[in-house]
C-alpha cells in the first residue's frame, strides 16, 4: 500500500495527526469514511440545488476512490480480490460522474451502498476480539 497516496487522497486538515499515526488498515477505513461522507453531503447539496458544492463533493469522493482506495490495491498480494475491487472502484467512479452529470440521487445511493458494504467487510477484517479469559487450571477440576 502506498500510504503517502492514501494520506494525500484523504486530505490534510485537522486529521493530519490521526492519519499520520494510522495503520494501513485504519487509513483504508478512513478513506471509505471520507468517500461515504462526501457522497452523503453531495446528495444533500443536490437536493438543495447547489450545483457547485455538489460537484466539489462528488469530485472529492472520486479522488478518494481513485487516488486512495484503487491505488492502494496490491494485485500481487490481493490477487483476484484486488482485481475485483479495482473493477468495483472503477464502476463507482463512473456512477458518481453520471450522478453529477444527471443529478441522479439513485446513483449516489447505489455507490453509497456498495462502498458501505466493502467498508463493513474491511472493518470486520481488522476486528480483533479480546482474548477470552482463561480459567485457572484448578477451576476445571
Amino acid at each position: 500500500m502506498n500510504i503517502r497516496r492514501m494520506q494525500q487522497a484523504y486530505g490534510s486538515s485537522a486529521l493530519e495527526n490521526e492519519v499520520g499515526g494510522a495503520s494501513p488498515h485504519k487509513l483504508v477505513l478512513m478513506l471509505f469514511d471520507g468517500a461515504l461522507q462526501a457522497i452523503r453531503l453531495a446528495k444533500l447539496q443536490m437536493a438543495q440545488g447547489k450545483v457547485a458544492e455538489k460537484g466539489k463533493l462528488i469530485g472529492k469522493a472520486v479522488s478518494i476512490i481513485d487516488e486512495g482506495l484503487r491505488n492502494s490495491l496490491d494485485a500481487e498480494q490481493g490477487g483476484e480480490l484486488a482485481v475485483n475491487l479495482a473493477s468495483l472502484y472503477e464502476y463507482c467512479t463512473r456512477r458518481l460522474l453520471e450522478a453529477n452529470l444527471h443529478n441522479d440521487e439513485a446513483a449516489l445511493d447505489e455507490v453509497d451502498a456498495l462502498l458501505g458494504e466493502v467498508r463493513s467487510a474491511w472493518a470486520e477484517i481488522g476486528y480483533k476480539p479480546a482474548p477470552a479469559a482463561v480459567e485457572p487450571a484448578h477451576a476445571l477440576r
